[in-house]
């Protein structure tokens, strides 16, 4: 079968790997409909974190399950699933906190010996902890609904997952830090999922910034660093907002993250910190911040994601703009890289 390889630093290709296939009675073998790149991937892409040569990539992806193993009982073939970006039992002590992405029997797709994401088949460890089926099947789901059902196994959970570590509730004003695809579906959760009232985006991109309006940003702010504090103390009569996501993970970024939080405001963090941004902790500590921060345990949230998107209230597909063949792969990253793409979708 044919599957997206690292080579090098801004070198991807596609290229023959052995088929996809059961090799533990808790697995499954999943035919990819849609998959898509990830900011994440861009990191290896641009030479910033080491990969090995001739590895897997991608981690994101929704298909149709072809085979089972013989302890698999919640799953059938011709099921359409949606795959978090991390499997899990959904069984252990940390699974059960619902926090899957520590799973003590987990792992990510795209990991060293693992299939990627951005292939033709998956082979899907915990099959049963992992994969969730859409019940209106194969045949009750247009494809217009793919992208849709793509976002929620990463960026839709993933911005999600910000806006509650913030902790947005009904009625809140936010502000979000970052106009990429987790930013983006962070304005989108905290108001059609949370119910927040007010969202203050952080963009400077007229495409990124149009979505987030369409999503439910209330205002947007183009300026970075001290300017950008400065806008949202301004909007919030001086006071700051009493929740931020801080979705890129650069250190301005949490800079800016605590300078526009209001006393005894909460940062909710689900920008990958690559860079490894120091966070001084005199500013927060004096003024009563609380800070969440960790990887999005996808898992816990694709039921609820999934059934909002077939019952129509919920859309996070317009963060896919650009659509292309697993084939111009190579041509999806170098879009992303140049910002040119915010994010690309692969059949």
């Amino acid at each position: 079968m044919r599957a997206a390889l690292y080579v090098s630093a801004g070198n991807v290709v596609v290229g023959e790997v052995p088929d996809a296939s059961i090799s533990a009675p808790t697995d499954a073998v999943v035919r990819v409909l849609r998959s898509c790149i990830c900011g994440s991937d861009l990191w290896s892409y641009r030479g910033i974190v080491e990969r090995a040569a001739g590895s897997r990539l991608g981690h994101e992806f929704i298909g149709v399950v072809e085979a089972i193993g013989a302890e698999v009982t919640t799953l059938r073939p011709g099921d359409l699933v949606v795959a978090p970006f991390q499997w899990s039992d959904n069984t252990c002590p940390a699974c059960l906190d619902g926090i899957q992405t520590s799973c003590q029997n987990g792992g990510t797709f795209g990991a060293p010996g693992t299939d990627g994401g951005q292939g033709e088949a998956v082979r899907v460890p915990r099959a049963d902890g992992t994969l969730v089926a859409v019940a209106e099947g194969t045949s009750g789901v247009q494809p217009s609904l793919y992208p849709a059902l793509l976002a929620t196994s990463d960026v839709m959970a993933t911005g999600l997952h910000g806006a509650v570590l913030a902790g947005v509730s009904e009625g809140s004003t936010v502000a979000v830090i970052g106009d990429g695809a987790v930013g983006l579906c962070a304005v989108l959760g905290a108001v059609s999922v949370l119910g927040a009232e007010r969202v203050i985006l952080l963009s400077r991109h007229a495409d990124r910034s149009a979505i987030g309006r369409s999503f439910g940003a209330s205002e947007v702010i183009a300026e970075r660093g001290e300017a950008g504090i400065a806008a949202v103390r301004e909007l919030t009569g001086g006071l700051g907002v009493r929740h931020v996501v801080e979705a890129v993970g650069t250190k301005q970024s949490w800079e800016m993250a605590v300078g526009m939080a209001r006393d005894g405001g909460s940062i909710g963090a689900v920008g990958v910190p690559h860079t490894a941004p120091e966070l001084p902790l005199f500013q927060p500590f004096i003024h009563h911040l609380s800070i969440n921060l960790g990887i999005a345990p996808v898992r816990r949230y694709l039921p609820d994601l999934m059934t909002r998107i077939m019952g129509g209230t919920l859309n996070p597909g317009p963060v896919f703009d650009a659509s292309m063949g697993l084939e111009e792969v190579a041509r999806g990253y170098a879009a992303m890289d140049s910002r040119t793409a915010i994010k690309v979708m692969l059949s």
